[in-house]
């Protein structure tokens, strides 16, 4: 059973996820220090560049695209260490090393489904043995215990 703050700051993410204008996949993260939030972010294009008009092909959008990860920690705008990140879908290599970099303690994560693994899987294997050889915890959401009451 999860803490009613893991609950609360996994709905955090999925709702700030659901800010994004992505139509295929909208992923949150919300930072915390002592279960106060210091910063969020969701997957978009900078500012200023629009994606209003959706008129990019798969590769420029993925060129374009900050991820969640990445605009949570520029937004914080301060030291993150020892924080907290709380996400939607588990940080791809690069947001690992940004995790990492910034020290980050631990990362909270939902259990990934099967088709997302299915696409991603290799990707989060590498970003799993970076986040071990940094010693950044892993914690593992059951998303049975996330359900909102």
């Amino acid at each position: 059973m999860v803490s009613k703050w893991a609950s609360r700051f996994h709905q955090m993410a999925h709702l700030v996820g659901s800010w994004s204008k992505d139509p295929s996949t909208q992923v949150g993260a919300v930072i915390t220090e002592k279960n106060r939030i210091v910063s969020v972010g969701f997957n978009g294009y900078p500012h200023g560049i629009s994606d209003s008009a959706n008129t990019d092909n798969r590769d420029m959008k993925l060129l374009k695209t900050l991820h969640a990860e990445e605009n949570a920690i520029l937004f914080a705008k301060r030291d993150l260490t020892g924080c907290d990140i709380w996400v939607t879908h588990f940080p791809c290599p690069n947001c690992a090393a940004k995790i990492i970099q910034t020290g980050i303690a631990t990362v909270h994560c939902p259990e990934q489904s099967a088709d997302f693994l299915s696409r991603w899987g290799e990707k989060i294997q590498i970003s799993q043995e970076m986040l071990s050889q940094a010693d950044v915890l892993v914690d593992w959401l059951p998303l049975a215990d996330l359900e909102p009451e």
